[in-house]
């Protein structure tokens, strides 16, 4: 059992840039928080290690796992994860015990030439390992050929420097952490795109036997409102019964109402083609954050939804 009053905490964090970047961010507020000195370990997963397209491998979970399981082990004391990578079914003997305050959830288009999704001309090439954001482009009538992408950081925008692609898209919260806001030719309208469920937070997980490490984490690193939008979005996710790798878009905003505070939800599942899209939204008390995404997310299976996700699961077990 891991103590937080004397010693240092290890946070688990994968290698990349983007990752270290993210858990040095949220060294930085363990060490305000809680007072204790704070070691960052890296840990390497099998997607880490080849350029195999993610879904072959079971999604960004292999990246998840391979850090829970350094966890269970006792190799680190917190893992740091982005949240939008986190299954929304819990993990036996772990718990997600804090989300820090979020970026700006957006999708960023990087194109050559400083231009705009809208400026684009039809045919160009746009670069995204994401289903969601391939049905939603297909959506929107552009015109535009897309492919698929992996790899980090520099090396998706090396496609576009090099001339192989007109454009990629990434979250702009990783661009924002790493210091290349410079890159982005435009932050994408949530009613171009919605973002993924999560994107822009990060999630803190410890053992579930560390009690008082996950309440010190709740107590001094979670920002509240940013926890109960997620919980919101993940209510969508896990309602519709979809993985990450899902055409499925969520954001929910806490606003001042009335009565308090209440979370707006927006949800989109479109098809791989994307010829057909539901689109819907749904508000409620901030208490109720999760039943709010499970409201959501009922009626969007009533309309139809679970037809459109299985359809792009079997596409990309094909």
């Amino acid at each position: 059992m891991t103590t937080v009053r004397q010693g240092s905490l290890r946070l688990g964090t994968r290698r990349s840039l983007l990752a270290r970047t993210q858990t040095g961010h949220v060294a930085d507020l363990v060490r305000a928080g809680l007072g204790v000195d704070v070691e960052l370990v890296e840990i390497v997963s099998e997607g880490d290690q080849t350029s195999a397209p993610l879904a072959s491998l079971g999604g960004a979970g292999v990246f998840v796992n391979t850090l829970r399981d350094a966890l269970l082990r006792g190799e680190i004391d917190v893992a740091v994860h982005s949240l939008k990578d986190l299954p929304t079914i819990p993990a036996d003997g772990i718990t997600l015990a804090a989300v820090p305050e979020r970026e700006d959830p957006r999708d960023a288009l990087c194109a050559r030439d400083g231009l705009t999704l809208g400026e684009l001309p039809s045919g160009s090439v746009v670069a995204t390992g994401s289903p969601r954001r391939v049905a939603q482009l297909h959506a929107l009538g552009l015109g535009l050929e897309i492919v698929g992408i992996r790899g980090n950081i520099d090396t998706r925008l090396g496609k576009v420097t090099s001339g192989e692609v007109d454009a990629v898209i990434l979250a702009r919260a990783g661009l924002a952490r790493i210091g290349r806001l410079d890159v982005v030719t435009e932050a994408l309208d949530p009613l171009q795109m919605l973002p993924a469920p999560g994107q822009g937070a990060l999630a803190l997980e410890c053992r579930s036997g560390d009690v008082e490490l996950a309440q010190r984490l709740a107590e001094q690193v979670e920002e509240r409102y940013t926890r109960s939008a997620v919980d919101a979005e993940r209510a969508v996710l896990r309602t519709l019964e979809a993985g990450c790798s899902a055409p499925v878009g969520a954001l929910a905003e806490v606003v001042e109402a009335d009565e308090g505070h209440e979370v707006w939800v927006r949800a989109v599942v479109v098809s791989e083609d994307g010829a057909v899209e539901l689109r819907r939204s749904a508000n409620g008390p901030v208490e109720l954050a999760q039943d709010v995404g499970e409201r959501l997310a009922g009626e969007m299976l009533a309309e139809g939804a679970a037809g459109l996700i299985q359809e792009t699961a079997k596409r990309q077990q094909a």
